[in-house]
């Protein structure tokens, strides 16, 4: 099978269960794995580590505590309606959360659903978005989420770039947010085209395989 086939190889290992070891572009040694509802403090400390700005567009508010309801949505992470990766800085001091990124299905429980990220203003610009981005496409192909809408602040540009270069389609924008819809598998097909980005090919050899270098 190959990677353009549209459908998610056979792992020999669950894919909930696979962590990804590699470096950022700086060549920071980091970790990606799945994000557990047993991570909340670590999700605490890392949102706590986001600017001001960086918090309001990643949430559209700058507030330095997110509300506990907020926190728990966050991990209330199944590996099917809701998908999540995070990245550990395993270099650092304390091994902290440094990125996050989320796919949370519709309620309807079809192929749709949103998609949001973040990392720690110190980590950005170093390829941690789209390295914990090929992690989650690959997770929501395997489990059947096949589209996924993106709300960005008009003036996020940084994730206005991610997410175009995954060829992202533009659907609207009101009251200053951009609306863009992804197509998972023309997603991946980005990323496993991107070769300059080793990162990103480490996470794709790691969990499908073979597949990740056949496109």
């Amino acid at each position: 099978m190959t990677a353009t086939d549209g459908k998610a190889p056979r792992r020999a290992k669950a894919i909930a269960d696979i962590a990804v070891h590699s470096a950022l572009n700086d060549g920071t040694i980091i970790c990606l794995r799945t994000i557990t509802p047993d991570d909340e403090q670590l999700l605490r400390e890392g949102i706590a580590q986001l600017s001001a700005e960086s918090r309001y567009l990643r949430f559209f508010s700058p507030v330095a505590v997110l509300p506990d309801a907020v926190i728990e949505r966050l991990v209330d992470v199944d590996g099917h309606d809701h998908i999540a990766w995070g990245a550990i800085c395993t270099e650092c001091e304390g091994q902290p959360a440094i990125g996050a990124v989320h796919a949370v299905r519709y309620d309807d429980g079809g192929r749709a659903g949103e998609f949001s990220v973040a990392v720690v203003d110190e980590f950005q610009g170093q390829g941690l978005a789209r390295m914990m981005t090929a992690a989650l496409l690959v997770h929501c192909l395997s489990e059947g989420l096949a589209v996924l809408d993106v709300h960005i602040l008009s003036e996020n540009a940084a994730a206005k770039r991610l997410i175009k270069s995954l060829n992202a389609e533009w659907t609207g924008e009101s009251a200053g947010v951009a609306e863009y819809r992804l197509d998972v598998a023309a997603g991946l097909a980005a990323l496993r085209a991107d070769t300059e980005a080793p990162g990103v090919q480490d996470v794709l050899r790691a969990l499908d395989g073979d597949a990740a270098g056949s496109a």
